[in-house]
């Protein structure tokens, strides 16, 4: 099921760029506007939309909803999950603990300290 949403959601993005690129700009007539006597206004027809806008609109409301799909699924939501927060949280907890000494950080014997502790000691 999942593969066929994320073909469709595919295929509905390159349609949309695809008429996106097809479509003539507003402001591709703004210069017959000024001087030539067009028949549009200023920033083109008012009237319905036409056909490739149509199309555009189609397309980008499959994509919209392909995405939420895809999210959705993608988001796990199962009963009996944890959060996010609260899973970050267990995480932290396991790392936060020193792997040797004190809750300082300091070695537990005379030359176990580490290199960024030995930085300004001269090696002899």
């Amino acid at each position: 099921m999942e593969t066929l949403i994320w073909s469709v959601h595919i295929v509905a993005a390159v349609i949309i760029i695809i008429l996106i690129l097809l479509q003539q700009g507003k402001g591709a007539d703004m210069g017959a506007a000024f001087g030539s006597g067009a028949s549009g206004s200023l920033f083109g027809a008012s009237g319905s939309a036409n056909f490739l806008s149509r199309m555009t609109a189609l397309a980008t409301t499959v994509f919209f909803i392909t995405s939420l799909t895809l999210t959705y699924f993608s988001s796990g939501s199962h009963s009996g999950e944890e959060s996010v927060m609260q899973k970050l949280d267990m995480k932290s907890g396991e790392a936060a603990a020193p792997a040797g000494g004190d809750k300082l950080g300091t070695p537990d014997k005379e030359g176990e300290g580490d290199a960024a502790s030995r930085v300004g000691e001269i090696p002899e």
